[in-house]
């Protein structure tokens, strides 16, 4: 069967009168410019300015779909009833009745994932259930060779600042817009450049790394590698240190070397 296909995302309907507003003032991205874009990238902070989700935003009339992993679904439910209080919204898991597609082509009705608009992470839509193959082979690969992380799947929960999950490169979060949750950290890590450790590909010969493989250089831990396939994988480690290190970087006894692409702000060296 040929695309689109469908990737295994969960769907929330944020709907009433007061929907974009209240997702305003949570989510890192301004929905002022949603009606244009037709869809956005963005996440749910922690009040630390952590990654609570990231997400895809698309306009839905006067409210928003919201698509993410479905291991993430329930906490962004809860948080979100959390933070309604009195707002007039309604929130709705129409996981069962939408699908999310994608394509590494352009297929009708789709927008070039918002991460890379140039259409290098592929192409996206929501679309009624229907018969469509699972995707989620092809994309990994594509993810994977640009260089982008899964956040349900390379980091934990809370574990990483938005900044070092590349936010600011994927074009996932507004500096201009007015407050968000977590975004006095957000904006001290962006103005004093302190973001030293972030997601960055690694290369090696032979097989996939094993998902938490420590990326050493000599004795100095450096991080560790996440998600990947033969011979390159994404890691999370402290960069500056990696680029100023003197002795080659290590994991699980088989050297690994920094791929990082034109797009990643890379850090100072440091030791």
């Amino acid at each position: 069967m040929t695309g689109p296909f469908r990737l295994d995302r969960a769907l929330i309907r944020v709907s009433g009168p007061e929907a974009r507003a209240f997702l305003n003032n949570l989510l890192t991205q301004s929905l002022d410019r949603l009606d244009e874009a037709g869809v956005l990238y963005a996440a749910l902070l922690t009040p630390q300015g952590k990654v609570a989700a990231d997400m895809f935003v698309w306009a839905d009339g006067e409210g928003v779909l919201l698509e993410l992993d479905p291991a993430r679904r329930e906490d962004v439910l809860r948080r979100l009833t959390m933070y309604k209080l009195r707002a007039q919204v309604t929130l709705e898991d129409v996981t069962d009745a939408l699908a999310a597609l994608y394509e590494p082509e352009r297929f009708d009705g789709a927008v070039a994932d918002p991460r890379f608009p140039d259409g290098a992470l592929g192409w996206r839509a929501i679309a009624k259930r229907g018969e469509h193959a699972d995707g989620a082979a092809i994309y990994e690969a594509q993810r994977i060779a640009v260089g982008a992380p899964d956040l349900a799947r390379d980091a934990g929960a809370d574990e990483v600042f938005a900044l070092e999950a590349l936010l600011e490169e994927l074009n996932g979060v507004d500096f201009q817009k007015g407050c968000f949750i977590g975004q006095e950290n957000v904006s001290r890590m962006k103005r004093r450049a302190t973001t030293r450790k972030k997601f960055c590909p690694v290369v090696f010969e032979g097989d996939a790394l094993a998902y938490g493989s420590e990326i050493s250089a000599g004795a100095a831990v450096l991080g560790e590698i996440r998600t990947g396939a033969a011979g390159r994988a994404i890691a999370l480690l402290r960069l500056d240190r990696a680029l100023a290190a003197t002795e080659s970087l290590m994991a699980a006894g088989r050297p690994v070397r920094l791929a990082a692409p034109e797009w990643l702000a890379l850090p100072a060296p440091s030791v």
